[in-house]
């Protein structure tokens, strides 16, 4: 059955409230349909389900067969575990199994599945190359967990005398779709904004452990509703300041923002020895020299915890039950706590019991040591559901298959695992009747549980050993596979072993930890099993994920990385301005000193790295723009700024070390004055104007950089011309000529229209930049173009190293500039920046401008109130009698011959093309022009805006290609060609949504310049562009490590 193409969904079967599916349809119909074969999948089986999140009937209409017999199949899915009697003999299973960390109440579903030679692949044990779970639900988990929570809070406030706007928030499973609930719960923000919550529970303030996915789906909720985050060390400071406000005005203040702060190891405990500072790798190999503090400087001032974070039992609590009896005594404003990672008995030692999704409360009195199943009365209210994804069930589900999808197929085709690609094959628990050779070791743990050992120690003679000593092993042991190579080393010695202790890590960042008593005969054995033990956990090099039927294991064990996210200094950098290209820029910087390290970065940037942390604060004079940038981004804020309120500006700059600003170029002057009087170094990726040049000698008096042009254009072509300039004259060339070529042009698949172009904002700007003059140098003569002429002057051009482009280029206004700037003026003959187009561009905007499509007069049939629809306003400007504006005159062939007989242009394609676009913008269609307006100008914008938008998941190009020409006169050196081309696509992740290229290539290099100037890389101070070597060798090494793709060839 293995490999047969047959692929079985099970009908999920462990709770009533299991909803979510492995395969939605629509990854059904891919699967299905992607042509005969190519997937890997001939037939998809579902089980029949009423309470699945995906009705079978939408199943059937994709081709999937409906029925309980799953035994043609030879994959069978699952989400969780299924019961066994539905394990069938020699099919394989996947689904999460918690089965190989040797979990003793899984073990008879992994016995069953020996018995049946099934095989089993873990979902959890499906890991990317970096190491990390491709699949898993702990954001979908973080976000219910905190909506439901707030769906009880306002019932407990109730309780208490207090009216909220929680109160009117449903729980998460209430509501159709994820954004419907963040719609609610927005709503509620809005109310708080406006209405303001009861001064008699302020400051309310959320309390968030830990920094994984639960955590930054719990806190993505948060930051729907009007907040500001806080540092610990601030908690007793702000608290004092919202309750003296509160209580020294009337009864009836209100306070109209939530308080969020953010715990971490270091915040929980501290080290017993005064002397000492916290180290999160000491605290992790030896917790026990270590004591809690979360009770005295976190919980006293927390309304609310939310606890997202994995805990062992060797590591202090979080807060046991006399510390919160203790808390609760002293007047804590403690309500509730939301413990998403559903963690009974652990670091909350009061939650003793799981909760239900339709009865997600119980209520402790730590005055009575009572539980109670309502939310009224004294205590604290507690949540504690386990299943929380499922109450996102589509969402989760369309996410989880998203992943799933792209590896099912080999899968369901492939009779031999080790046919599998590697990450699979480490995912395959058992298979033909036989654990894998990973997973050899369960059976080992199993036999050596000490659980009944020492009851029976008298019977147990076959474990008595001369010499004993017991081992500690922390760190990756299970899913990295550590375990296997510490057993081996001990049995291949001659040694035993007995588990003392197992505390399984829950998550792929969490270590687990065992205890092993370790026994030999001979003391010199004893010693060498400790020395070989020794020797792995002094490894050094990283797990590689890659290499085949290896035993070098070169994860540390017994000890982690010293330096983490934890411990490092937080430095800030303030975004003014929160449009499309804001969200890449956040991006960069937040995941700097985080625990996804980008590779490849220099190698000062790597030390600044080890040693900091980046925040960032997005500002926008609406505060919903800038929450939507931040949205699941950790260690990024948003706050409502309007930048003319120049002591507010003040106030968030003083907070940072760099301002980057993505406003307009208006904007900057006063921007930049602000940062030279409090000496706070300033990015942007506009060009450098006068008003800006004129604050040089201001800049460098405050010590500070002011760097303009750090985008794409101007930006990563000044870096890439200066790189290739400098390099010839340090090679002794002279420059003959140089061409700088740069465009955003839809990707091939999406310039779908017949003007080939698409725009991703207002049109407006580029086709006033069409009406622009040029100024260029070829060949020694300087050349003059009209801006009447710009489109009409477009030239045909090819890129070597990419043949397939059909392209043209336009002359991009001033181009001589760019000889003094670049210090080649005075010799290179050639000198051109041109824009490009798609072949035909040129000729067609040119046909539209001499029709009138682009005059911004205002209008006769347009004029004071007057309408008009389209069709009329064509016919009146290609001059057609209004008695023909139903007939074929109004066609793609009318248009074309008038177009033709008014002498406007004579080349036939271009007209064709010309009538063809004149057709798509649908200026043919006797629909009303809106009223607003009121030239041909405003019209073709509204068209052409409406028209020739992106859609879905389209993507956009950039393409920026340098050629310089390089003379060599001292000698008998030919002359060479160098040529250098970014090709940038817009990117779409998991989620379907899509960043544009044109984002990318303009936010990334403004963040990579704030990071430079963070990391004291530029030197420099005063007015800045990226043309010197300190600022573009490390940016263009920056940016490759980002992922861009910078090509260079000489001939």
């Amino acid at each position: 059955m293995l490999g047969n193409g047959i692929i079985g969904i099970l009908s999920e079967s462990t709770n009533k409230w299991e909803r979510r599916v492995p395969l939605t349809p629509s990854h059904c119909a891919r699967l299905l349909h992607s042509g005969k074969g190519e997937a890997g999948v001939v037939r998809i089986i579902v089980q029949p389900s009423t309470k699945r999140i995906h009705h079978d009937a939408l199943y059937e209409d994709v081709g999937c067969e409906i029925s309980e017999d799953l035994s043609e199949c030879g994959l069978i899915l699952g989400v969780k575990q299924p019961k066994l009697e539905m394990i069938l003999p020699d099919r394989a299973y996947a689904f999460f199994s918690h089965t190989h960390k040797a979990q003793k109440e899984n073990m008879p579903l992994l016995d069953k599945i020996l018995v049946e030679r099934a095989s089993l692949f873990d979902y959890e044990l499906i890991l990317g190359d970096d190491g990390k779970r491709l699949l898993a639900f702990g954001k979908f988990a973080g976000r219910a967990g905190l909506i439901d929570f707030l769906c009880g809070l306002g019932q407990r406030y109730l309780s208490l005398g207090y009216s909220t706007p929680f109160l009117s928030l449903g729980a998460s499973y209430m509501y159709s779709s994820l954004a419907a609930a963040k719609a609610a719960v927005i709503s509620v923000g809005e109310e708080i904004a406006t209405m303001g919550l009861p001064s008699g529970i302020c400051p309310l303030v959320f309390v968030f452990t830990g920094s994984g996915n639960v955590s930054v789906g719990a806190q993505e909720i948060f930051k729907l509703l009007p907040h500001t985050f806080l540092e610990p060390s601030k908690l007793p400071e702000v608290f004092e300041q919202v309750k003296d406000l509160t209580q020294s005005a009337r009864a009836s203040k209100r306070v109209f923002q939530v308080y969020g702060c953010v715990v971490n190891c270091q915040d929980m405990v501290e080290h017993k020895d005064p002397m000492e500072i916290f180290n999160k790798a000491d605290y992790y190999a030896h917790p026990e020299h270590y004591r809690p503090i979360f009770h005295e400087k976190v919980a006293p001032y927390a309304s609310v915890i939310v606890n997202c974070m994995y805990w062992e039992k060797r590591f202090p609590r979080l807060l046991s039950t006399k510390q919160l009896h203790d808390l609760m005594k002293k007047g804590c404003p403690l309500v509730g706590i939301s413990d998403i990672t559903c963690d009974i008995g652990g670091s909350m030692e009061f939650i003793n019991q799981t909760t239900l999704i339709d009865s997600p409360f119980f209520r402790y009195d730590p005055f009575s040591n009572s539980y109670n199943q309502d939310v009224e009365g004294s205590g604290v209210i507690c949540s504690a559901v386990d299943i929380l994804p499922t109450e996102f069930a589509k969402e989760a589900s369309q996410h989880f298959g998203d992943i799933l999808s792209q590896f099912i197929g080999s899968l369901a085709s492939t009779k031999d695992i080790e046919q599998l690609s590697v990450h699979l094959r480490r995912a395959c628990i058992a298979h033909g009747g036989a654990l894998t050779c990973l997973y050899e070791y369960i059976p080992r743990m199993r036999n050596s549980n000490l659980e009944d050992l020492y009851e029976n120690h008298a019977n147990s003679l076959s474990i008595k050993r001369k010499y004993t000593t017991l081992v500690s092993l922390s760190g990756h042991l299970f899913d990295q596979f550590l375990i296997n190579e510490a057993l081996d080393i001990i049995e291949a010695a001659g040694g035993s072993f007995h588990l003392v202790k197992c505390q399984l890590g829950q998550s792929t960042d969490a270590m687990s930890y065992s205890e092993l008593e370790v026994g030999a005969d001979d003391s010199d054995v004893l010693d060498k099993i400790i020395d070989l033990l020794t020797s792995i956990a002094n490894a050094s090099e990283d797990y590689n994920f890659t290499k085949k039927e290896t035993n070098m294991v070169s994860l540390k064990v017994g000890r982690v990385q010293e330096i983490g996210y934890d411990t490092k200094k937080k430095t800030m950098v303030l975004i003014l301005g929160a449009g499309r290209v804001c969200q890449p820029a956040v991006e960069l910087l937040a995941s700097i000193g985080s625990k996804s390290l980008r590779k490849g970065l220099n190698s000062y940037i790597a030390d600044f790295e080890e040693r900091n942390c980046v925040e960032v604060i997005v500002a926008s004079l609406y505060q919903k723009d800038a929450e939507e940038i931040v949205e699941g981004i950790s260690n990024a804020i948003a706050v409502q700024l309007d930048v003319t309120d120049y002591q507010n500006l003040c106030k968030y700059i003083s907070k940072v070390e760099v301002v980057i600003s993505l406003l307009p170029p208006s904007c900057h002057h006063t921007i930049a004055n602000a940062c030279i009087e409090l000496k706070k170094h300033l990015v942007t990726a506009s060009y450098v104007d006068d008003s800006l040049s004129k604050l040089n000698e201001a800049a460098k008096s405050a010590g500070i950089a002011i760097l303009g042009e750090m985008g794409l254009d101007p930006g990563i072509d000044h870096m890439m011309a200066m790189k290739m300039i400098n390099e010839a004259h340090i090679q002794g060339g002279r420059i003959r000529s140089f061409s700088s070529y740069c465009g955003g042009l839809p990707s091939p698949e999406a310039a779908n229209n017949p003007l080939a172009y698409k725009f991703s904002w207002n049109p407006a700007g580029a086709i006033r930049a069409g009406c622009n003059p040029a100024t260029y140098k070829y060949h020694g003569e300087i050349v003059h173009v009209d801006g009447d002429s710009l489109y009409d002057s477009a030239t045909k051009l090819r890129i070597p190293d990419l043949p397939a482009f059909a392209l043209e280029c336009l002359p991009n206004r001033n181009s001589l500039v760019y000889g003094d700037l670049y210090g080649i003026g005075h010799e290179a003959s050639t000198i051109f920046r041109g824009t490009l187009r798609y072949e035909g561009f040129g000729a067609i905007m040119g046909t539209l401008a001499r029709i009138g499509f682009f005059c911004t007069e205002i209008h006769p049939v347009l004029s004071n109130g007057k309408t008009a629809t389209y069709r009329t306003f064509l016919c009146e400007l290609l001059k057609i009698e209004s008695k023909n504006m139903a007939g074929p005159m109004m066609g793609e062939d009318g248009i074309r011959k008038r177009i033709v007989q008014l002498g406007i242009c004579k080349e036939e394609g271009a007209v064709v093309r010309t009538a063809k676009t004149i057709i798509f913008l649908g200026f043919h269609e006797p629909k009303e022009i809106p009223i607003s307006c009121q030239s041909a100008f405003d019209v073709t914008c509204l068209r052409m805006e409406e028209s020739l938008a992106y859609s879905g998941t389209e993507r956009d190009m950039v393409l920026l290609h340098h050629e310089v020409e390089v003379d060599f006169q001292d000698d008998n050196r030919p002359t060479k060609n160098h040529r250098a081309t970014l090709l940038e696509f817009g990117r779409n992740d998991q989620d379907g949504k899509t960043t544009t290229s044109m984002a990318l290539t303009v936010g990334i290099p403004a963040a990579i310049g704030a990071l430079l100037l963070l990391a004291n890389m530029i030197k420099t101070t005063g007015v800045l562009r990226p043309i010197d070597p300190e600022i573009y060798e490390p940016a263009l090494e920056i940016l490759q490590a980002c992922g861009f793709n910078l090509l260079e060839k000489m001939e």
